[in-house]
C-alpha cells in the first residue's frame, strides 16, 4: 500500500501497483476525478488479488466469494471481482454445489440440510436441489452411519434422546430417525447375544 498525501496531509492509502501503473509521481497535481478513479482501480485490483488468494485455498460459490472479498474492499469491487472469476471459469456454482453436496453427505447430513447449506452459500434453489438429489444417499443408511460412528448403547434413554436431536439437526425426518433407531437397537441387541 502507498500512502497518498494531499496538501501535505495524509489522504488515503492506495494499492502500490495501481499507483505505479497510473504513472503518478510525487508533487503531481490531482483532480478529484483522477483521485476517485485511482481509488476505484485500486479497489478493483485489491478485490481481484483477494479473489485469487481465496480461490487458491479452496473453491467458493460466487456469492460466498463476493461476501468474503467485500470484507476488505467496497461491495461493488467485490462483486465485480467475483463476476470476473466466474467469467474466467475459476468459479462455477454448479460444480461447487456438486462437490459441496458430496462432502456434506459424507459428514452424515440429510438431503434437507444439504439443500439448506447450499442455499446459505448462495447456490440457486434449483441448482442446490439438483446437486442434493444427484448425490443423495438413503436416509436409513445415513442415520445408521451416524449412529455407528458417534453413539453407543442406544438403550440408555439419555443417549437415545441426544442422538435423535443430533440427527434432527443434520436434517433427518423424525419418522426416519425413529425407524432407524429401532432397527439399529435390534441389531445392537442381537450382536450382544
Amino acid at each position: 500500500m502507498t500512502a497518498l498525501f494531499l496538501d501535505g496531509e495524509y489522504a488515503v492509502s492506495v494499492d502500490t501497483e495501481t499507483v505505479l501503473q497510473a504513472g503518478w509521481k510525487p508533487g503531481r497535481e490531482v483532480s478529484d476525478e483522477e483521485l476517485h478513479e485511482l481509488l476505484r482501480q485500486s479497489d478493483a485490483h485489491r478485490a481481484k488479488e483477494k479473489a485469487l488468494y481465496l480461490l487458491e485455498r479452496r473453491s467458493h460459490s460466487k456469492k460466498e466469494l463476493a461476501e468474503k472479498i467485500a470484507r476488505t474492499v467496497p461491495r461493488a469491487a467485490a462483486e465485480e471481482a467475483a463476476q470476473k472469476m466466474e467469467d474466467l471459469g475459476l468459479v462455477n456454482d454448479a460444480d461447487f454445489a456438486q462437490r459441496f453436496a458430496r462432502e456434506l453427505y459424507r459428514k452424515g447430513y440429510a438431503k434437507r440440510r444439504v439443500c439448506w447449506e447450499l442455499s446459505r452459500k448462495g447456490i440457486a434453489p434449483q441448482t442446490a436441489q439438483q446437486a442434493a438429489e444427484q448425490n443423495e444417499r438413503d436416509a436409513q443408511e445415513g442415520i445408521r452411519s451416524v449412529l455407528q460412528k458417534r453413539y453407543r448403547n442406544l438403550s440408555d434413554e439419555k443417549i437415545r434422546r441426544r442422538a435423535a436431536a443430533a440427527l434432527q439437526r443434520l436434517g433427518y425426518e423424525y419418522d426416519d430417525i425413529r425407524a432407524a433407531m429401532r432397527l439399529y437397537s435390534i441389531n445392537e441387541d442381537e450382536q450382544d447375544d
